[in-house]
């Protein structure tokens, strides 16, 4: 048997032992065991050295809190640092290693650092950036100095630099209730909730379900607690409507009751099953969401408290009764409330000898008396932990009187022979989501802890997590929660009933006992009682700024343990009441999680990439692809021995010949609907859409608050109140930005909703003499004749079976159709128009052919609209309504805006017949040595099929007022010089007679 390993008892199978490293050492554990029960189970009480003053640690948890006991998992090249070893379930062949030491863990030479004594207390890295004056290391050349030890010791475990080979996956996953923790209250609620036929997500961070039922030591319903969870979690997986997610940890709660969490599918395995992933991502939406995480045990503050051996009372009872290993073989308590007590009698029912309970307050019930004789442990009520011995691992510890209402110590001191000592300072409940959610944290004085807020978002909270403590109050809320969840009505059936030992959860409000010596309050970033009060006397008052100068809370627990007895510290120095200097708000994510598991499957990119429906036939089919900010389109279908130009010239040629087909599924689309739909798109666009009949399209044009133009695209009119709005690829996300806003802040009166559809239309755009013929040879259930179908108008058919909507307008100049189907039929749509464009030479074009055949037309894009111009600079004051307001109407006719000199929209024909460059500058005295007196830049530029010359568009000043004058294009960085004519816009078509005949 290991040193530490009781006979029986614990949920470990002791029949199947397990191999594992630690520090380069073998050691065994059994199934069931985290690395910390199983190290000490062997008897290992050092775990790791603290940040900054290395001092030797153990374990003060046995959960996802733990700030001491951080380890490296090492799987071949791949490191993985900073895992609490509490949270590592041991398997065949794990290695693991200490971390923050050197050479060795029992050796450490950084705890010299302990001899810096005041020079490293809290701030002293900022105070290096001032520096003090040794010698030539004046102000900040001491710190230039320091800086590359400071740099050096930072941080806690290394970080690896191989490729993790591991896989992982992204989930979305909606339900009506989701239930975050499995305890009691977490049981009931889940329960409660499927029973109304809700469907139900249940959702635990531990390997196993039950939380407090597991160790707790209980009876519900006649049976020990721990049975009873494990029946009821059996209830749970026979429902259709329930998913279990064990070792998931819910880490982040935003806007919407959108939570994402974390599911460890095979950190537990020594390899992972075909198709396993390493880890898998969790974005759930939830309906309701109940909040059942129970609480933490804090520690108390008091000189030595960081002590190998020293540990919380409720760790100790974990790993006694869930993992069969005892903290110790002479074991002390030191408490402010009634919890430790049941903490004893589980130790000494376990095996372990109980020497002391020692508790600040003098008035201890005569039940918890009972239970410290239970215990067979000396009661010493009205004492406190002074003092700790021992260096890699507790041997003793001194206790003196002490006044709880005083803080007073008093008499001589009486040392007690402990190898361990387990402290319980008082419950915080676990409110990192509520307060995630939204609100602040309230304080409850008799608790002595912040609660959750009230709620902002849809969520009900039970069990510990709102405070009640006891399992019979967990059950009842978490069934209230649940059906209350799920929209059932209150139940009158009797409830689970608990047997379980008394206790009054309130604590004395005590948080540290003030004796000579080092008293931590963040045990992970050594931050002592006394920085705290440093941070007081040097001005740092706010909850915010104490954080941040101490790093209090800053840790990879994120201050689970530390931040009310720093703030109670904190508190006591300014004189005032707790709730008035208040807590930090938690963020996500309230666990580390791995970047792996939030990139999933798209790995080796540093932005998304989106893919049109007809993505594959693309690449089946000889394009070449490039990106178009986050989409992937066909730049050209080339020919074998095509160069680019030859190929868009080929495409754009054939289109203007015959037709051409093009994917436009990137464009932004947004459902504009509601009562007041028409209304708004007045108000957006420059232009009237409240007069659009319905079943037409319109051209429309936004522009910013300042007057400048924003972006351009058509929107359909496809009932009274209902609107399709398209917009340019690249701007889809900024315009729906900007419509939310108005809604949201400037017009909340108006009802109207805005929804992003881009991703559920697969568009075609085809045109050219011929695509009114190829449409008419494959759409049922319309005609697309003139009549039926004139420019600017909408019908709806089908293709191949597929319902469409097609309107005719043009990008190119030529007739011109937008097919739109649904995504999922939009490769099946898109190969029909190819088969039915056959016999006509339809063919496929990419970007170059598209952006060729917009410069010749002149219509604008990005290039051009680009945050600098106007209405009036493209040539689009047409479209800027005298009848009404609009968004930059205000603002559109400033003096700077409608000045004669602005740079204004023009044509260019290169007179060298030599291509132009985008960026190219004009000038009207060509000086290729001093490039000087720049009138414009060009925007966009092709070889033009149509005009057979090099064309582009330009930014010139002036620039219709110098139609048909000749300047030159000046452009050093590409060495290219030559004469070129300026035009207007329109090369091609001027007339619209193509567009609309």
């Amino acid at each position: 048997m290991s040193p530490r390993r009781t006979e029986t008892g614990g949920r470990i199978d002791r029949l199947r032992t397990i191999r594992f490293t630690f520090d380069g050492a073998p050691y065994t554990g059994h199934i069931g065991d985290t690395l910390a029960s199983a190290l000490l189970a062997n008897g290992v009480t050092l775990f790791g050295r603290s940040f900054k003053y290395h001092r030797p640690r153990g374990l003060l948890s046995a959960g996802v809190e733990e700030p001491n006991a951080l380890v490296t998992v090492l799987s071949g090249e791949v490191r993985e640092p900073n895992i609490p070893a509490t949270m590592v379930e041991i398997y065949d062949g794990l290695v693991a290693v200490s971390q923050n030491r050197n050479p060795s863990l029992a050796w450490d030479i950084g705890a010299v650092n302990q001899l810096g004594g005041k020079i490293l207390a809290a701030g002293f890295y900022y105070k290096t950036f001032m520096g003090p004056v040794f010698g030539p290391l004046k102000g900040t050349r001491f710190w230039m100095f320091c800086e590359h030890f400071i740099r050096r010791a930072a941080g806690l475990g290394k970080a690896g630099t191989a490729p993790d080979p591991a896989r992982y996956e992204r989930m979305n996953a909606f339900c009506d209730v989701l239930v975050v923790g499995s305890g009691p209250a977490g049981l009931m609620a889940a329960k409660a909730a499927a029973d109304q036929g809700a469907r139900v997500i249940l959702a635990e961070l531990e390997a196993h379900f039950g939380g407090s039922a597991n160790w707790s030591g209980e009876t519900i319903d006649g049976m020990p607690a721990a049975d009873w969870a494990q029946r009821t979690v059996g209830q749970l997986e026979g429902n259709d409507n329930v998913r279990l997610l064990p070792r998931t940890t819910v880490w982040g709660y935003y806007d919407g009751n959108t939570l994402a969490a974390l599911e460890r599918v095979t950190d537990h395995k020594e390899a992972a099953a075909k198709g396993e992933p390493r880890q898998r991502y969790w974005a759930i939406r939830a309906g309701t969401v109940v909040l059942a995480t129970g609480s933490f045990e804090r520690p108390l503050v008091f000189p030595g408290n960081d002590r190998p051996g020293v540990m919380l009372a409720h760790a100790a009872e974990r790993y006694a009764v869930e993992y069969g290993v005892l903290p110790g073989q002479r074991i002390a308590l030191f408490t402010n409330n009634d919890s430790a007590y049941r903490s004893a009698v589980a130790l000494k029912k376990a095996g372990a000898a109980v020497v002391a309970i020692i508790d600040v307050r003098g008035d201890v019930s005569t039940e918890m008396r009972r239970l410290a004789s239970e215990a067979e442990a000396e009661l010493l009520a009205g004492h406190a932990v002074v003092a700790t011995e021992g260096g890699k691992a507790l041997t003793g510890l001194k206790v003196q009187r002490f006044d709880a209402m005083s803080g007073a110590l008093s008499g001589d001191e009486r040392s007690i022979h402990a190898d361990s000592l387990l402290m319980s300072g008082g419950w915080s409940p676990t409110i990192h989501l509520a307060s995630q959610a939204g609100a602040k944290a309230e304080w409850d004085p008799a608790r002595q802890a912040f609660l959750p807020p009230t709620p902002t978002q849809r969520w009900i909270g039970a069990g510990a997590f709102t405070g009640s403590f006891s399992t019979a109050e967990a059950i009842a809320e978490g069934r209230a929660a649940g059906l209350q969840a799920a929209g059932g009505a209150a139940s009158s059936a009797p409830l689970p009933v608990v047997e379980a030992a008394p206790g009054d959860p309130d604590p004395a409000p005590v948080f540290e006992i003030k004796a000579k010596g080092k008293s931590f309050v963040d045990f992970q970033h050594d931050v002592t009682a006394e920085d705290v009060r440093l941070a007081h006397r040097e001005g740092f008052v706010s909850v915010e700024h104490l954080k941040r100068y101490t790093t209090l809370g800053m840790a990879t627990d994120q201050g689970k343990n530390s931040n009310v007895p720093g703030l109670a510290i904190m508190a006591e120095a300014l004189g005032k009441p707790i709730p008035e200097v208040g807590t930090t708000r938690f963020r996500p994510p309230y666990t580390a999680v791995s970047i792996g598991s939030l990139a999933a499957e798209r790995f080796g990119d540093l932005k998304p990439e989106r893919l049109t429906p007809m993505h594959d036939w693309h690449i089946a089919n000889g394009a070449r692809m490039y990106s178009a900010g986050l989409w992937y389109r066909p730049m050209i279908y080339g020919l074998p021995g095509e160069t680019v130009e030859q190929a868009y010239v080929r495409e754009a040629r054939a289109t203007r010949e015959s037709a051409g087909i093009v994917d436009v599924s990137t464009l932004g689309k947004i459902a504009v609907q509601g009562p007041d739909a028409a209304e708004f798109l007045d108000r957006v666009y420059t232009n009237m859409f409240s007069t659009l009949a319905i079943g037409k399209a319109r051209y429309g044009l936004m522009l910013r608050e300042d007057g400048l133009a924003f972006d351009d695209g058509t929107t359909w009119r496809l009932g009274e109140q209902e609107f399709l709005m398209t917009t340019t690829t690249a701007n889809a996300g900024k315009v729906m930005q900007h419509l939310e806003y108005f809604l949201d802040v400037i017009w909340p009166e108006l009802k109207v909703t805005v929804t992003s559809v881009t991703d559920e239309w697969a568009g075609a755009a085809i045109g050219g003499p011929n695509a009114r013929a190829i449409l008419a040879s494959c759409v049922a259930g319309t005609a697309v004749d003139n009549a039926t179908l004139p420019f600017m108008g909408i019908v709806h058919g089908r293709i191949a079976g597929v319902p469409v909507m097609i309107c005719r307008l043009s990008f190119s100049g030529e007739m011109a159709f937008e097919v739109y189907s649904g995504a999922g039929y939009g490769t099946r749509v898109w190969e029909a128009l190819i088969e039915a464009g056959k016999p006509f030479g339809l063919v496929t074009y990419g970007l170059e052919a598209l952006g060729t055949m917009r410069i010749e037309k002149g219509h604008v894009t990005g290039a051009e609209i680009d945050g600098r111009t106007t209405a009036r600079d493209l040539h689009l004051d047409w479209m800027l309504s005298k009848k009404k307001p609009f968004i930059g109407s205000a603002m559109m006719d400033r003096e700077g805006l409608i000045a004669p000199d602005r740079l204004e929209l023009v044509g260019l024909i290169a007179l060298d017949n030599r291509p132009l460059s985008g960026g190219g500058h004009i000038v009207e005295q060509l000086d290729e040595a001093n490039p000087h007196d720049s009138l414009g830049h060009i925007t966009a530029c092709c070889y033009s099929p149509a005009l057979g010359k090099y064309i582009a568009l330009a930014l010139v000043k002036g620039g219709k007022a110098r139609h048909g004058t000749r300047a030159f294009v000046s452009d050093p960085l590409r060495n290219r010089f030559g004469p070129i004519e300026i035009v207007s816009n329109h090369f091609y078509d001027p007339d619209g007679s193509r567009m609309h005949g």
